[in-house]
């Protein structure tokens, strides 16, 4: 299995301590590989993908991989990469996204219960004080200090709570309840992943091999892919969206997302447009088929290119009588309010092509004719 890492370490960003992964391999078993990952987000997107993309190839090389859902990590909040102190979700929040996080995972994962394990850490890290306190005394306070986000914040004299202190600590514990041999994550993850080896020598477990990912820029190309910045690219998102998003990214973000994606390159000589239209094609194939990617390009170039509308678009039943245009398209496009008034005033609504910036008409005026959110979202209307 040795001569597997070359093709596993091909996108990461390191493979750390030097040569722990390839002894690791060299021990001739299926090992059991890591990953955690919070539900702070009822949704995975392609930046999520980045690092689950790699333990389907570990998968796939027959290895028992681990996907840990940080049910109680969560409940403390992740404080890498944060320059302040994550607010806080309910516990009915949590719960909710870990369902939904398990369900998307499975657009990358296999759902084999021979080489996938999916664990909640809630059933570990509800521990006792006692064990807690055991935990508490394995690093000290100027290690957990040396984490560069906590260093900013330190010098900058902005808070940093006793709870996020322990975050490093609960993760590390992870590997040692489900006994990792390797785990993977984000750069921004290093000094967790690298703390959890000393606490599995603390416990006298083996310490695993860590394997960091670069960070998937969002689609401004800029600034990591996030939901809350809205660059993001959703798995389960339609594919006409998927491919619409991708075809926004900048030239020069694309040999990022082909590496970190792990989609294969065009032939040699395409062009830049058809190399994106290429990557925007793989990323839809990869969650919905080959045929609905197909399906994706017809329908950006009937609206973008021959400014078309698609035949086949749904169906908006509207009552008679007055409309109030935010809820109708909260209701009917599955934006929310404050969003659709900002779409009216921005000439991004419009009906039969002509942009709608009231609020408020009847529904007769918009019955038999077809409204539009956007480049690439339409519903026919019919009223009564």
């Amino acid at each position: 299995m040795d001569s597997a890492a070359p093709f596993l370490t091909r996108n990461t960003a390191a493979a750390l301590p030097a040569g722990e992964l390839e002894r690791k391999l060299a021990l001739g078993r299926p090992l059991r590989v890591k990953l955690g990952i919070d539900p702070t987000a009822p949704d995975i997107h392609l930046g999520h993908t980045v690092v689950l993309q790699k333990l389907r190839e570990f998968q796939d090389l027959g290895h028992k991989v681990v996907l840990i859902i940080g049910d109680y990590t969560a409940r403390v909040g992740d404080p890498s990469g944060r320059s302040a102190t994550r607010p806080v979700l309910s516990g009915a929040e949590i719960d909710a996204n870990a369902r939904t996080f398990q369900e998307q995972a499975f657009h990358v994962l296999r759902d084999d219960p021979e080489s996938l394990e999916v664990r909640f850490n809630g059933e570990w890290l509800d521990m006792s004080m006692e064990q807690l306190f055991a935990l508490a005394r394995i690093p000290t306070v100027a290690q957990i200090l040396e984490r560069d986000d906590f260093a900013k914040r330190y010098r900058a004299g902005e808070p940093i709570s006793i709870l996020e202190t322990l975050y490093p600590l609960l993760q590390g514990y992870d590997s040692v309840a489900v006994d990792s041999d390797v785990e993977l994550g984000g750069t921004d993850q290093t000094f967790n992943l690298l703390l959890a080896r000393d606490i599995q020598r603390a416990y006298g477990k083996p310490e695993q091999a860590v394997l960091t990912l670069p960070i998937l820029p969002g689609t401004d190309g800029v600034e990591k892919m996030s939901k809350s910045v809205g660059n993001h690219i959703g798995v389960t998102e339609a594919p006409e969206e998927q491919y619409g998003k991708t075809l926004r990214i900048p030239d020069e973000a694309m040999p990022t997302w082909f590496s970190l994606l792990a989609v294969d390159e065009p032939p040699e000589g395409t062009g830049p447009r058809d190399r994106k239209r290429w990557l925007a094609r793989a990323i839809v194939g990869r969650f919905h088929g080959a045929e609905a990617a197909a399906a994706a390009e017809a329908h950006f170039d009937l609206v973008h290119i021959d400014g078309g509308v698609p035949d086949d678009i749904a169906v908006l039943r509207l009552p008679a009588g007055p409309a109030h245009l935010p809820a109708v398209l909260a209701d009917g496009f599955g934006v929310s309010r404050s969003e659709a008034r900002r779409l009216l005033s921005a000439n991004g609504v419009k009906v039969d092509g002509t942009p709608l910036g009231e609020l408020d008409v009847d529904a007769s005026e918009l019955d038999g004719k077809v409204l539009q959110v956007g480049k690439r979202q339409f519903r026919r209307v019919e009223v009564g």
